[in-house]
């Protein structure tokens, strides 16, 4: 099984969603797609297992989240799964159709809520916590997988050109745009600690 997931994730890094098949495994793999039904009922199945198997690249340990001050430990587990996605790119938009219920994202799920339980938050802002922070990661790694183009390149140039009259607050900023997206997702993810510590600290 694991041979079958490892060439359908290759598949879908190569080539994306759209080219995993069944059919398309089965000429990688060299067989038959019955064979694969017999591992797989479905493709949706198969894409549950490529999916969990990617999220156990992410090396969030429990133990080391424990040792670790909340924030760094939410910090680190998000930075972690982002990188993942990075190498990934195609699989974060498979995450917006469905909920992970994998071995792997369940222990990554059961992490991450026990930090923010341990530290102090109750179980309802804990809950909203986590999925505040998995949802923010997941919507900036669906842009990894978006390939820039030649108007993304003119976009400075585009935002210095506008009248000032009409869009000066756009044009007073305009040397800064548009903001990369490791750095957005930087900015973001301290907004969002940020203001967790503040909801803890208010009670």
């Amino acid at each position: 099984m694991e041979r079958i997931i490892d060439a359908a994730t290759a598949i879908l890094d190569e080539d994306g969603a759209e080219a995993l098949s069944m059919r398309t495994l089965a000429q990688r793999l060299d067989s038959g797609t019955a064979t694969l039904y017999r591992h797989f009922r479905s493709r949706t199945q198969l894409i549950a297992h490529v999916i969990d198997a990617v999220l156990g690249e992410a090396d969030i340990d429990a133990a080391a989240a424990r040792e670790m001050p909340w924030r760094q430990a939410v910090e680190s587990g998000a930075r972690t799964l982002f990188e993942v996605f990075r190498t990934h790119p195609h699989v974060a938009p498979l995450l917006a159709e469905r909920i992970p219920m994998g071995p792997n994202a369940m222990r990554q799920r059961e992490v991450m809520i026990a930090v923010f339980l341990d530290a102090g938050f109750d179980p309802e802002l804990a809950a909203h916590a986590y999925a505040t922070v998995a949802r923010f990661v997941l919507g900036f790694a669906i842009q990894l997988g978006e390939h820039p183009t030649d108007d993304d390149a003119e976009l400075p140039e585009t935002w210095r050109a506008q009248d000032p009259q009409s869009y000066p607050a756009t044009v007073a900023v305009a040397a800064h745009l548009p903001v990369g997206l490791d750095r957005e997702f930087s900015l973001g993810l301290e907004l969002i600690l940020n203001g967790l510590t503040q909801l803890l600290a208010d009670g």
